[in-house]
């Protein structure tokens, strides 16, 4: 029966949040190689204050056909000593591999960040995938950290424009708040001293043009005065950050009499 050694005393060894790993390092036996590894779809993982399960999968190749992989991620700099690292779910059962022919195969396990019970906000950031593939003929490929992948702390924006309805020509009042998961306290908290787009859309059309940009708050709070000429939508737009995704505001209807 053919064993994952490397992996096997990988999993073994760290824990959640970081404790010491056993080196490994890149290495390629045989003729394996990987083609293509991808998290999420190849998106950034947004992440509010449930539990969220993410699929990460590897394309590889070998002239007798692949037999399995296995994939942990990890962050930080070192990969002997990460600053945190998550195994996969039923890591020691075989990865779900599908042939495309008799010499290539998409692999796949899930992974499940936790932000209820191990998940800080230290976590948000950038975090490696480490990979290895075996092959038939126990050729295998494994690389610390082939591809990457961002943990975001999920946002939300709000939008209130006042008074409504208004007369043309008068001051309108655009407030909002910017918030994001705070994973240590598990509620969601204003994101501070953020730059935000006042946006305003015409009636009719569907295009939204930018005002002005305004800072939030020490509470992430947000307010603009502009004048009120014609029908149209009000709303913020942040553009986000590494650890925060990019969030618009729904549009606010304002009637202008």
């Amino acid at each position: 029966m053919r064993k994952r050694a490397i992996f096997a005393v990988l999993g073994a060894a760290v824990a959640l949040g970081g404790s010491t790993a056993v080196a490994y390092g890149d290495e390629t036996v045989g003729d394996v190689q990987i083609t293509t590894a991808a998290v999420s779809g190849g998106k950034d993982i947004a992440m509010g204050l449930a539990d969220k399960t993410v699929t990460v999968s590897v394309t590889a190749t070998d002239p007798s056909g692949i037999w399995d992989a296995d994939f942990h991620l990890w962050r930080g700099t070192d990969p002997d000593n990460p600053d945190g690292y998550l195994k996969p779910n039923e890591d020691t059962t075989p990865a779900d591999c599908v042939a495309s022919s008799a010499t290539t195969s998409t692999c796949s396990k899930t992974f499940t960040f936790e932000p209820d019970s191990w998940l800080t906000n230290a976590d948000a950031g950038t975090w490696k995938v480490g990979i290895e593939v075996w092959a038939n003929d126990d050729s295998r490929a494994v690389r610390d950290a082939y591809t990457t992948v961002r943990l975001q702390r999920f946002s939300k924006l709000t939008v209130n424009a006042s008074p409504e309805p208004i007369a043309a020509g008068k001051p309108l009042t655009v407030t909002g708040r910017l918030t994001r998961a705070n994973w240590d306290t598990d509620t969601y908290a204003g994101y501070t001293a953020q730059p935000v787009k006042l946006q305003f859309r015409k009636a009719g059309t569907s295009t939204y043009n930018t005002l002005q940009t305004v800072n939030t708050s020490s509470t992430g709070d947000l307010k603009a005065t502009a004048t009120a000429s014609v029908d149209g939508y009000w709303r913020w737009n942040f553009a986000g950050t590494s650890t925060t995704p990019a969030v618009k505001a729904t549009g606010d209807y304002v009637d202008v009499q």
